[in-house]
C-alpha cells in the first residue's frame, strides 16, 4: 500500500475515535439528545471497506453509522452538528445519531430499525443493475441484524436477482447485550448465506489492511459478475451498545484485555513501525490536526443554530 493511503487511513480512524469520544462527552454533559451508538473499536473495518469502495458505489448503514459516514467523505463539523440537533447537521437536525446521511457522496444513511435497511440496500443494488451503471452497493449491518427478519428478505432478494450488493456484518459479539454463542448456534454469523445461496467469508477485523483485501475482493466481484457477497468482520466495541448500556453483561477487564491485544489503531501503528518506519515521525502531526479538526466540530456544533420551526414539513413525503 503506499504511503499517502497509509496516512490517510491513520488519520481517519484516528478521527473516529476523538470524534465519538467527544461525542461522548457532549451527551454526558447533555448536549445530544436521543440514542447515541458509538463505533469505538471497529474503525478498521468502516475504513478499509469504505476504501475499497468507488465514489459512486452506494454505502448504507444502519445506526452505528458515525465512523462509516466520516469514512465516506462526511464533513466533521455536519456530523456533529447534526448529533447536537443542529441545521447545520448533514441531516439538518432531523435525523440525530441514527440518520446520518449524505446523498452527495452516495452514504444513503444511517437506519434505526434493526435488519430494516438490508432490504433497501437490495433496492439500490437492484436500481444499479436495471440501468447497468457497474455500481456496488455495500451494506453494514451488526450481528444482531441476522436473526431480524428483513435481513433474509433482502439476502433472498439478492441472490434470487443475482445483485451486485455486499453485506458486511460487523460482528462485535454481543447483538444489544447479548453474546452471539447464546442467540446464535454458531459463532460465524455468515453461515446464514449458505440458505440462499451466495459467495460468504467470515474474517478478522483489527488489521485494516486485511479489512481492504478482504473488501475490494467481494466488491470486484459483485461489479464484475453482479452476485453478492455476505462478509463477516470479527470485531469488539469498546463501549456499551449505546450510551444507555452500562454493558454489565462483560467484565472491564475483558474489554481492556481487546484493546490491549488487537486494538484497531495499535495494530496499524504497529504495521506503521513495521513496514513504514519513514511514516512513524508523521502521525503526531496528524493527531494534532484532528484533535484541531474535532474540536472545531464541537465549536461549530454549538455556534449553529436550531432548525427553524417553520420548515418542519421539509423532507417529507406527505
Amino acid at each position: 500500500m503506499d504511503q499517502l493511503t497509509v496516512l490517510k487511513w491513520y488519520r481517519l480512524m484516528f478521527l473516529m475515535r476523538r470524534f465519538e469520544e467527544e461525542a461522548a462527552r457532549a451527551y454526558t454533559e447533555r448536549k445530544i439528545g436521543g440514542f447515541l451508538h458509538l463505533y469505538i473499536g471497529q474503525e478498521a473495518v468502516g475504513t478499509g471497506v469504505i476504501e475499497a469502495t468507488e465514489k459512486d458505489d452506494y454505502v448504507v448503514s444502519a445506526y452505528r453509522d458515525h465512523g462509516h459516514y466520516l469514512a465516506r467523505g462526511g464533513s466533521a463539523n455536519a456530523g456533529m452538528a447534526e448529533l447536537f440537533g443542529k441545521a447545520t447537521g448533514c441531516s439538518k437536525g432531523r435525523g440525530g445519531s441514527m440518520h446520518f446521511f449524505d446523498a452527495e457522496k452516495n452514504f444513503l444513511g444511517g437506519h434505526g430499525i434493526v435488519g430494516a435497511h438490508v432490504p433497501l440496500a437490495a433496492g439500490t443494488a437492484f436500481a444499479s443493475k436495471y440501468r447497468n451503471d457497474k455500481r456496488v452497493t455495500v451494506c453494514f449491518l451488526g450481528d444482531g441484524a441476522v436473526n431480524i427478519g428483513p435481513f433474509h428478505e433482502g439476502m433472498c432478494l439478492a441472490s434470487t436477482w443475482k445483485l451486485p450488493v455486499v453485506y458486511i456484518i460487523e460482528n462485535n459479539l454481543y447483538s444489544m447485550g447479548t453474546p452471539i454463542w447464546r442467540s446464535m448456534g454458531t459463532t460465524e454469523a455468515s453461515i446464514r448465506a449458505l440458505g440462499y445461496p451466495m459467495r460468504r467469508k467470515t474474517v478478522e477485523g483489527f488489521d485494516v489492511f486485511d479489512c481492504h483485501k478482504h473488501a475490494k475482493e467481494a466488491i470486484d466481484h459483485a461489479r464484475e459478475t453482479s452476485e453478492p457477497t455476505l462478509l463477516e468482520y470479527k470485531t469488539y466495541r469498546y463501549r456499551g451498545h449505546s450510551m444507555a448500556d452500562p454493558a454489565k453483561y462483560r467484565t472491564k477487564q475483558e474489554v481492556k484485555d481487546w484493546q490491549n491485544e488487537k486494538d484497531p489503531i495499535m495494530v496499524l501503528e504497529q504495521h506503521i513501525e513495521r513496514d513504514y518506519p519513514e511514516l512513524k515521525a508523521k502521525l503526531e502531526g496528524l493527531r494534532s490536526s484532528v484533535e484541531d479538526e474535532v474540536a472545531e466540530a464541537v465549536r461549530f456544533a454549538h455556534e449553529s443554530p436550531l432548525p427553524d420551526p417553520s420548515t418542519v414539513g421539509d423532507y417529507t413525503y406527505v
